[in-house]
């Protein structure tokens, strides 16, 4: 039995799809079953609640032999620490009690950096990362940069004004990955069971590419001109606090943009072992395309 969390978030949809189409026996926990696809539904154990309640996921720990492990940020947390380290320290308590072989989480690039330690999100997420080491589970970190499915955000911009707007430096060259490969390696760290400890598995893209460079494949992909424009820090905080979001977290976000721009994402060197399959240039047809022209 493995225990998936956040089985309806972007990751543990693909990832639930991907187990069940192996016959893997799976649990989920979610707050809403009836975002569950019905195919899904009847396929899998449903534990109903949020797994950062003590009492579900003790409930939901119980006899899994993996689990997964995915923090769903609180745009209105009080503090980062409550929506990573603090909300994964009852499921790493109940882990360890329940003597589950092993953990895999999403979290991101950067340890043993200087940029790491003032990094906002990516600081709190190598801190959730230690909660569940500490624990003495085995756990694997699986370590990421920016999402390309973070574009989604920039559909509607991109459609109606030709422009897609990021923190990033025009000219910065990064990794990216497509949240389809951080499943597919998240599945098969839960499938291995010769694994043991505490580390970090890397996904990252097949190419760095700089924000203009994509602007041009997105310009490709949907077959007219797209530009890329950079937002200051001071307006996309202002923005994101103007949507809900608690101060805490906004400037989560924004220490984190301004780390990777002083490249925090580039401090991995990409291997054979962590290079992903999924091009951009393949993303954005396969996904950001039809997106933009729905």
């Amino acid at each position: 039995m493995i225990l998936i969390t956040a089985p309806t978030s972007n990751i543990g949809r693909q990832l639930v799809a991907e187990l069940l189409d192996r016959d893997v026996a799976l649990r989920v926990v979610t707050r809403d079953p009836a975002r569950l696809d019905a195919a899904v539904r009847d396929r899998v154990e449903v534990v109903t609640g949020s797994h950062g309640d003590p009492a579900v996921i003790d409930r939901a720990a119980e006899g899994a032999q993996a689990a997964f492990w995915l923090t769903p940020v609180e745009p209105t947390a009080p503090t980062l620490d409550a929506t990573f380290a603090d909300f994964a320290r009852p499921a790493a308590a109940a882990f360890a009690r329940h003597g589950v072989g092993r953990v895999v989480g999403i979290s991101a690039l950067g340890r043993g950096t200087p940029l790491a330690a003032h990094a906002g999100m990516v600081t709190a997420s190598l801190a959730m990362d230690d909660v569940f080491a500490g624990s003495g589970v085995p756990y694997r970190a699986v370590v990421n940069p920016s999402f390309m499915e973070n574009l989604l955000n920039n559909v509607g911009p991109i459609r109606e004004q030709g422009a897609f707007f990021l923190m990033f430096d025009p000219d910065l060259s990064a990794p990216t990955v497509a949240t389809r490969d951080i499943a597919a390696t998240s599945a098969r760290l839960l499938l291995d069971d010769t694994w043991a400890g505490a580390g970090e598995v890397a996904c990252l893209g097949p190419a760095d590419l700089t924000p203009v460079e994509m602007a041009q494949v997105i310009s490709d992909a949907i077959g007219r001109e797209v530009r890329y424009q950079q937002v200051p820090a001071a307006a996309f905080k202002e923005r994101m606090m103007g949507f809900g979001m608690s101060e805490p977290i906004a400037q989560g976000l924004v220490d984190m943009f301004e780390a990777k721009n002083q490249g925090l994402d580039n401090a991995v060197a990409r291997t054979p072992e962590s290079t992903t399959p999924t091009t951009f240039r393949q993303w954005c047809a396969e996904v950001l395309a039809p997106a933009v022209n729905a």
